[in-house]
């Protein structure tokens, strides 16, 4: 085996030693294109150490390095870093270029091509090693003898010495630069920022260049096999004559340029050089079939002669990545496994929604948290009651509100993307965007909302008043001025072939919050195995019931709430009956009600009178009601199993309509065996209390309808005390749903509403490493789930558990709760295909720790 210590370089060849981790990604492809006998110019690569090696003044033997290239040599160097993401110092041409040697290509090449090829290595020289100013460098354009000249002389009096003769002084200069440009701060600040490590090490390559210059047929250019955006298969690229490296991706409409393909506009490769167009399409099939990716290959044509300098892998769209992937696998060059590795699960968000085109202008005029992906344009609205209106007639609008209440559910199903000026990764507005598929932008702390003058003010001074266009990207938490072109959502084959592998691949169960309808037939769109979560406060919005539940929470009476509870009975029992038949037979776990009672009575003065006038009360005592409703932390106050203890009639409600709803929907259906949810647990005793109700209610529907009932009880475990007492809990649950929400806001006594005012700062200081609204806490509140999970199961073996918060649909808490051993995660139906993703990756990977599969 080959090393490159002693000399501090290594000729790369079929059988050298090169290493991704040690000489860098380029280095290595460079290897295997010469293993595929690829034309490929000789070429040396020094390693991360050697490359360290040369910003402290260690140089490799220049000599025995340049002795490869022969007399006169001429060569270029590239980076050539571990990963190409992480980027690197710009690639340097025609190094070795000088008096002698440009006087030989005058004769050789012709005077403009040798006057080409000096004039750009004093240039790069110039403002890369020199360190001059690029502006004062650029008008040398004309490749003439006199701007060679002016070139020269400028470098002579910039640095008060003349142009390096000595190809080993050149390439010493050359490295050194590179090497010391990739530890520099801001470089080492960029790639950091991109992923990589602080050591992150840089390789360098030299290579023989290949001119693409000369008096034959000479250019350079790059030709892809398939469409990055889309990922179809297809031939594109560029090829610009008389030209080196990248230099055809540059505008040059005043340049020669030649199509790669036959081309009514003018002449092409195929046409003017078949048998070089015929060996590039045969080395992209190599490259597909032997280096198992699409790839872009980089060429120059010297006289007729085909060189091949380098291939990258393809640029590509997420949706193009997937196509690309599938297309792979199910032509056998890569397995199904490692087709699904190849997606990043979070990438699948750019498929699901719509997106703004990446091309596009973007006049940005605020930013904020990234709540809910996707991008939507419309109409700035500033309540919900406009947001339907305008839904009504046709019109799209953004909902913009300094935070929403569950009073403005139903403009958020008006509305196509929602805009806050406060609020956290799981506000309320996050939390419902999320579920409805809308985009959504929260925490937009620099806009002003004045209700008053129906205005909303940026901080750069424009306003915008109800009725003006703007544009949300939810992915990336910014408003947009005016409308921009979008990017339509991509659900096709390739990615329900995808979907279906890791499917068969996963083991552990993905099902989804949904709390309506159409949420549920999102949530069976994407093949959720069931529902996790279905919040049922939010049944109550729509007007008829929303007064129903206003005259039960004024009820002074168990008999009057009964009464007004009554109104809402069959209203409920439809909601269920429809969830059941579009679940059909899937597991449908059910939430009783679970927010304060305030939530659903007015604020304002005017929504007070209107409440006065349709419950025939003076104003008075619905102020005095109301304002005896109110708590200082009603988060913590009565809410949950508190108001199904005290105010039993809600739940008992809850629950007939459920146990009907199953009844009915069981006659046309796969039989339902509904999950009742009890939320905000903290005793065992309120467990007792509430299955009580519910055991008596499931007999009454028993005897009442002559049929069978079947339900399954359980917990939402959301506080501390549950998660420490679950094996207590448990004695009277069959399962246990950990609400990550209201658990990380409990476990860190932090508001997630608030938390967005400073939780930047608490990560950029590292504080925290994540935002624990956004990423489970595997530390702290991690500690929680895993000690309810193992004291809950020490009491029942067979107890299922689950996460039905956020955190359910993030890869991150996926791999916590399948190494917890749970039974399955829930989140928003949007996140499902996630969520299903995810547990594929994880699957895949432990199956390869015991041994790849081949494929």
């Amino acid at each position: 085996m080959q090393k490159d210590t002693d000399q501090g370089f290594l000729e790369i060849t079929p059988t050298a030693a090169i290493e991704n981790n040690r000489h860098g990604g380029r280095a290595k492809c460079l290897q295997r294109l010469i293993r595929l006998e690829m034309p490929v110019p000789l070429t040396c690569a020094l390693s991360f150490e050697a490359v360290h090696g040369v910003s402290a003044g260690d140089m490799p033997d220049l000599d025995a390095m340049l002795a490869l290239f022969g007399d006169d040599p001429l060569v270029s160097v590239r980076p050539s870093s571990e990963d190409p993401d992480w980027g690197g110092p710009g690639a340097i041409l025609n190094i070795g270029m000088n008096d002698v040697v440009h006087a030989k290509l005058c004769e050789s090449h012709g005077e403009t091509a040798a006057n080409a090829l000096y004039l750009r290595f004093i240039q790069a020289y110039a403002v890369h090693v020199g360190r001059l100013d690029p502006d004062e460098f650029d008008d040398f354009s004309t490749p003439s003898a006199a701007t060679l000249k002016a070139a020269l002389e400028l470098y002579e009096e910039e640095t008060d010495s003349y142009f390096p003769q000595d190809p080993k002084e050149q390439l010493a200069e050359v490295l050194r630069s590179m090497a010391r440009a990739w530890e520099g701060t801001t470089a080492r600040l960029l790639r950091q920022a991109k992923g990589a490590p602080a050591d992150a090490g840089l390789g360098l390559v030299v290579q023989k260049m290949a001119l693409g210059v000369g008096q034959g047929v000479c250019g350079s250019g790059v030709i892809q096999f398939v469409n990055g955006a889309t990922g179809h298969r297809e031939i594109r690229g560029r090829y610009l004559c008389k030209s080196q490296g990248r230099d055809a991706l540059t505008e040059a409409e005043d340049r020669d340029v030649m199509y790669l393909t036959k081309d009514e506009r003018g002449r092409s490769i195929e046409e003017v050089l078949p048998e070089n167009f015929a060996d590039l399409l045969r080395y992209g099939a190599l490259c597909r079939s032997r280096l198992r990716e699409e790839m872009e290959i980089e060429f120059t044509i010297e006289n007729d002669a085909l060189f091949i300098l380098d291939a990258v892998r393809v640029p590509r769209a997420e949706r193009a990545n997937v196509r690309i992937a599938v297309s792979l696998a199910q032509d056998k060059i890569i397995s199904k496994e490692e087709a699904v590795l190849r997606i990043p699960p979070r990438a699948l968000t750019a498929l699901l929604h719509s997106q703004i085109d990446p091309s596009g202008d973007r006049d940005l005029f605020s930013r904020g948290i990234a709540a809910s992906p996707g991008a939507a344009t419309g109409k700035v609205v500033f309540n919900a009651r406009r947001a339907q209106a305008l839904a009504a007639q046709g019109e799209d609008c953004i909902l913009v509100r300094r935070e929403t209440s569950p009073e403005d559910i139903r403009g958020m199903h008006a509305a196509k993307g929602i805009l806050t000026i406060r609020g956290g990764i799981t506000s309320h507005a996050a939390v419902i965007a999320r579920g409805l598929g809308l985009p959504c932008v929260v925490g937009a702390g620099d806009l002003t909302l004045d209700k008053k003058k129906g205005k909303l003010r940026a901080a750069d001074g424009r306003s915008f008043r109800e009725g003006d266009i703007i544009t949300i990207d939810g992915a990336a938490g910014e408003a947009l001025a005016g409308a921009v072109n979008m990017l339509p959502p991509e659900l096709g084959d390739s990615f329900q072939t995808l979907m279906t592998w890791a499917d068969e691949l996963r083991d552990i169960g993905v099902r989804a919050n949904a709390d309506t309808p159409p949420d549920a037939r999102n949530a069976r769109m994407f093949a959720a195995e069931g529902i996790g979560l279905c919040r049922t406060e939010h049944m109550f919005i729509d007007d008829d019931r929303l007064l129903a539940m206003r005259e039960m929470i004024f009820a002074d009476h168990a008999d009057d709430r009964r009464a007004a509870l009554d109104r809402l009975l069959p209203m409920q029992r439809a909601d269920f009956t429809e969830l059941f038949e579009i679940m059909q037979g899937q597991p449908v776990c059910i939430r009783l009600f679970d927010p304060p009672l305030h939530e659903f009575l007015p604020h304002g003065r005017e929504g007070l009178r209107e409440l006065a006038e349709a419950l025939d009360l003076p104003l008075r005592d619905v102020e005095r009601r109301v304002a005896g409703l109110r708590e200082f932390n009603p988060m913590l106050g009565m809410r949950g199993v508190r108001l199904g203890v005290t105010v039993p009639e809600i739940y008992d409600m809850q629950a007939r309509a459920i146990f009907e709803a199953t009844i009915e929907a069981s006659k046309s259906g796969d039989p339902v065996v509904p999950e009742v949810m009890i939320p905000l647990v903290s005793a065992k005793r309120e467990v007792e209390i509430v299955k009580a109700r519910i055991d008596a209610v499931a007999a009454a529907v028993r005897i009442e309808q002559g049929a069978d009932v079947d339900y399954r009880l359980g917990v939402m475990v959301e506080t501390p005390r549950a998660a420490l007492r679950a094996g207590e809990i448990a004695q009277h649950a069959s399962f246990m749903s950990f609400g990550t929400n209201d658990l990380t806001q409990m476990t860190y006594g932090l508001s997630r509403d608030d938390a967005g005012r400073f939780m930047a700062e608490y990560v950029a200081q590292g504080v925290y490493e994540e935002d624990p609204f956004h990423m489970l806490d595997a530390d702290g509140v991690g500690e929680l789930l895993q000690i309810g999970a193992e004291r809950g199961r020490a009491e029942d073996a067979s107890l299922t558990l689950s996460i039905c918060g956020e955190h359910g649909g993030n890869p991150e808490s996926i791999r916590f709760c399948r190494d917890a051993g749970f039974n399955y995660v829930s989140c928003s139906p949007f996140r499902v295909p996630v969520a299903r993703l995810a547990a594929a990756h994880l699957a895949v990977l432990d199956q390869m720790k015991d041994g790849p599969k081949q494929g």
